[in-house]
């Protein structure tokens, strides 16, 4: 594989992509299977799982910060919100500072929910990666943010869904 020199030693065989994409694409079929798996047993949808997951340590989101966690257009994650909150999970809050701003907290009933959901796919990477050497931790981060850097720049001029 011809690449420019870089201050990193560049993967030269293609053996070793092929293994980096299989881990990444089983990593991510695991954690939608675990997802789905799970929310199922409470009676939620996989997204849903998420963004109740997303809620329950910062207490509440934006709409538009929800939709960039989870990777959705505000227009999808305002459906998710609307089923979530007949269902007495979540509540929308006006911000104090700004009244265009609407905020996305959980009820009662959905933090109860939250903290009986105790292995979910954030939590289980965060077990793994915790075994991890500090340094190799730092690394992986380096990486894996330069990987996703570069993914949003090549995908940016794609069509989205329904487009």
């Amino acid at each position: 594989m011809n690449r420019p020199a870089s201050s990193a030693e560049p993967v030269e065989a293609s053996e070793d992509l092929d293994a980096i994409v299989e881990a990444i694409v089983f990593l991510y079929t695991e954690s939608r299977r675990v997802t789905k798996g799970l929310a199922g047993r409470y009676g939620l949808t996989g997204p849903q799982l998420a963004v109740i997951k997303m809620l329950e340590p910062v207490g509440k989101l934006s709409l538009s910060e929800l939709s960039w966690k989870i990777r959705a257009r505000n227009s999808t994650v305002t459906g998710i919100i609307d089923r979530m909150e007949r269902e007495g999970w979540v509540e929308r809050r006006r911000s104090e500072d700004d009244r265009r701003v609407v905020h996305i907290a959980l009820t009662a009933r959905g933090k109860r929910l939250a903290s009986s959901i105790t292995i979910e796919p954030v939590t289980l990477f965060r077990r793994v990666l915790a075994e991890l050497s500090e340094r190799d931790a730092r690394e992986l981060s380096r990486i894996l943010t330069r990987l996703a850097r570069r993914v949003r720049e090549l995908v940016v001029d794609l069509p989205e869904e329904g487009t």
